[in-house]
C-alpha cells in the first residue's frame, strides 16, 4: 500500500515575513496619508487611504489572491490616472486663480502679516565688521537730519540665517559727519546679506524695533491691518473695513474695493454656466469648438484619402520600384514630428520660406500664412495631413493586402476597371476595419496641442474677445492659454473646460468602441 503523504497547514511561523512586509507597506502608506493630509491635500490623501486600504485588503486576504498580480497596475492607474482626472474636475467647480491660490486661513494670515513704515521713522544704515568678525549696523537720523544717529551691539549675521536675531541700539559717540571706517561692507556685501537682514530687529533705547524696508534703510513698521472680533480687517491707514465675501473668495469693503491675495472657495456651475450664458466667454468658446472640429475631422478626411489613393497606388502590380516608394513616402511619419513642424514653420515663412519664394516666382504673390485667420488655417491642415498621411498608407495597404485576390480576378473577368474594384471591392472591404482607426485619429487631433503651440501658437488673435483665444487655437491649446497666459490665469475656468474636453473625447472613444466591437463581431455573422 503506497504511503500517503499528508500536507502540512502553512503556520503564522511560513508567513511572517510577507505580513511583515504588508505591513510595513501599510504603516508608510498611512504615514503619507497623514503627512500629505496635513499639507492641506485632502483630495491626494483620500486617494493615498484608499489605495492603501485596497492593499491591505488584496494581500491580506485568501480570497482575493488572484486580483494581488493586476493590483500594482490599478493602483497607478488610481494614483496617476483617475486622481489627476479628479482633481482637475473639482478644479473647475472653484475660483482658482493667480489672485485666489491660497486657502481661506492662509490669506487672512498673509493679510495680517502685512505691515506699513510708520512716518519719519526710516534711517539708512551702514554694515560695519568688528575685531570678532562680527557685525554692527549703524542708523543715520531719521529723514536724513541732524538728529542722533545710532549704532547696535555687535551681532552673528550669516547668509543662510534660520531664525530672527535681535539687536540693541544705543546713541552713537562718533560724529554723523565722520569719514567712513575701513571695515564697511560694500553693497555687494549687504545683497548676500538680505535673507539674514530681512531677519534682524533692533531695539532701539525707547523700546521701539526697526526692521529692514530696504537695502538702504532700517524703519519702524506697524501691521497694515487690525483683526475685528467679527473677523473684518481694518486699514490703519485709512480706517477702511475689509469683510470675507465668501462669493467671490476676496475681502471687500463697502466701496468694492478688493484686498489681494484672494482665496479659494466654491463657486458651483459657475464656470459651466459662463461659457453658456456670458457672450465674452461664449462666443470664442464656441467659434474654438467649431473650429477644433473642423480642424479634426479635415485632417482626418485629408490624411485617410491621401493616404489609401497612395496604399492602392503601391497595391499596383504593374508599379516598378515598391518598396523605394514606401520608404520615401513613410519617412514623414519616421521624423520625429515637431522637427517637421519647425521645418514647415521656416518654410511658410512670409518674407524668408521657400513656399513664398515659389509663389512669388509663379503668381507674384507672397501669402500671409501667419497673420490672416483663414491661411493659417489651411498652414495647419496642410501640415497636419503631411504628418498623418503615411500612418493612413501603412493602415491601409495592410488592409488591402488582406483582401483575397479572387474576388479581383472575378472582376477582371467582367470587365470591370480600377474604378469598379476599389469602389465595389476594396473600400467597402476596408472601410469597417478603418473606422475605429480613423475615430481614434480624431480624437487625438482633438487634442494636438504640440502642432498648435509649435506652428501658430494659437495666433493671429481674435480681436474682438475679450478671452485670450486665437483663430488657430484648438480647445487645448485655447484652455492652456487661458491657465498660463492670460493676465488672470483663471484655473478653475481652465479645468471646467477640460472637463468639457474630456467628456467630448470620452464620448468619441464609446463610439470607437462600439465601432471596434461591431467591426469584431460582424466576421461571425
Amino acid at each position: 500500500m503506497p504511503a500517503v503523504h499528508m500536507q502540512r497547514a502553512p503556520t503564522f511561523a511560513d508567513n511572517w515575513g510577507p505580513r511583515a512586509l504588508l505591513a510595513l507597506v501599510v504603516a508608510g502608506g498611512l504615514y503619507g496619508v497623514v503627512l500629505v493630509h496635513a499639507a492641506g491635500q485632502a483630495l491626494l490623501a483620500l486617494t493615498l487611504l484608499v489605495t492603501t486600504v485596497a492593499a491591505l485588503w488584496i494581500y491580506g486576504s485568501a480570497r482575493t489572491s488572484a486580483s494581488r498580480y493586476l493590483f500594482p497596475g490599478i493602483a497607478a492607474a488610481i494614483i496617476f490616472v483617475i486622481f489627476p482626472m479628479l482633481y482637475t474636475v473639482s478644479l473647475g467647480f472653484t475660483n482658482y486663480s493667480s489672485t485666489n491660490l491660497l486657502e481661506p486661513e492662509q490669506a487672512r494670515a498673509y493679510l495680517l502679516e502685512e505691515r506699513t513704515v510708520l512716518a519719519d521713522s526710516a534711517r539708512e544704515f551702514t554694515l560695519e565688521r568688528t575685531a570678532g568678525d562680527q557685525l554692527r549696523v549703524r542708523l543715520a537720523p531719521a529723514g536724513g537730519g541732524a538728529g542722533t544717529s545710532w549704532i547696535s551691539n555687535p551681532v552673528s549675521l550669516a547668509p543662510d540665517a534660520p531664525a530672527r536675531v535681535e539687536a540693541a541700539l544705543q546713541e552713537d559717540a562718533a560724529s554723523s559727519q565722520s569719514p567712513r571706517p575701513e571695515t564697511e561692507l560694500s553693497l555687494k556685501d549687504r545683497v548676500s546679506l538680505l535673507p539674514a537682514l530681512r531677519l534682524l530687529t533692533l531695539k532701539a533705547p525707547d523700546g521701539t524695533a526697526l526692521e529692514l524696508i530696504s537695502l538702504r534703510e532700517f524703519a519702524v513698521t506697524q501691521p497694515l491691518y487690525q483683526a475685528e472680533a467679527d473677523g473684518a480687517l481694518t486699514d490703519r491707514l485709512t480706517g477702511s473695513t475689509f469683510r470675507a465675501d465668501d462669493r467671490i473668495g476676496f475681502y471687500v469693503n463697502d466701496n468694492g474695493q478688493r484686498l489681494q491675495p484672494g482665496y479659494r472657495v466654491g463657486v458651483g456651475l459657475q464656470h459651466y454656466q459662463r461659457l453658456v450664458t456670458e457672450a465674452r466667454f461664449r462666443e470664442p468658446f464656441l467659434s474654438v469648438l467649431v473650429w477644433t472640429v473642423l480642424f479634426s475631422g479635415l485632417t482626418v478626411l485629408g490624411a485617410g484619402a491621401l493616404g489609401m489613393l497612395l496604399a492602392v497606388l503601391l497595391n499596383w502590380d504593374g508599379l516598378r520600384g515598391k518598396a523605394v516608394y514606401r520608404t520615401v513616402l513613410f519617412l514623414p511619419y519616421a521624423v520625429p514630428g515637431f522637427i517637421s513642424i519647425l521645418v514647415f514653420k521656416g518654410l511658410f515663412n512670409q518674407n524668408l520660406g521657400e513656399i513664398n519664394f515659389i509663389l512669388h516666382g509663379l503668381f507674384g504673390i507672397r501669402p500671409a500664412w501667419f497673420s490672416d485667420p483663414l491661411l493659417a488655417k489651411v498652414m495647419l491642415l496642410v501640415v497636419n495631413i503631411w504628418l498623418g498621411f503615411p500612418y493612413m498608407m501603412v493602415l491601409c495597404s495592410g488592409l488591402i493586402k488582406a483582401i483575397p485576390a479572387d474576388l479581383y480576378e472575378a472582376s477582371a473577368v467582367v470587365g470591370a476597371g480600377p474604378w469598379t474594384n476599389f469602389t465595389r471591392i476594396t473600400l467597402p472591404l476596408i472601410l469597417k476595419p478603418l473606422t475605429p482607426l480613423l475615430i481614434s485619429a480624431f480624437a487625438f487631433n482633438f487634442n494636438n496641442f504640440v502642432l498648435v503651440s509649435l506652428l501658430t501658437g494659437g495666433r493671429p488673435d481674435q480681436l474682438d474677445s475679450a478671452m485670450p483665444a486665437g483663430t488657430t487655437d484648438i480647445l487645448v491649446s485655447y484652455t492652456w492659454r487661458i491657465a498660463f497666459q492670460d493676465s488672470g490665469q483663471q484655473f478653475g475656468l481652465a479645468a471646467a473646460i477640460s472637463t468639457v474636453i474630456f467628456l467630448i473625447v470620452a464620448a468619441i472613444t464609446l463610439v470607437q468602441m462600439r465601432f471596434a466591437r461591431v467591426a469584431a463581431d460582424e466576421p461571425r455573422r
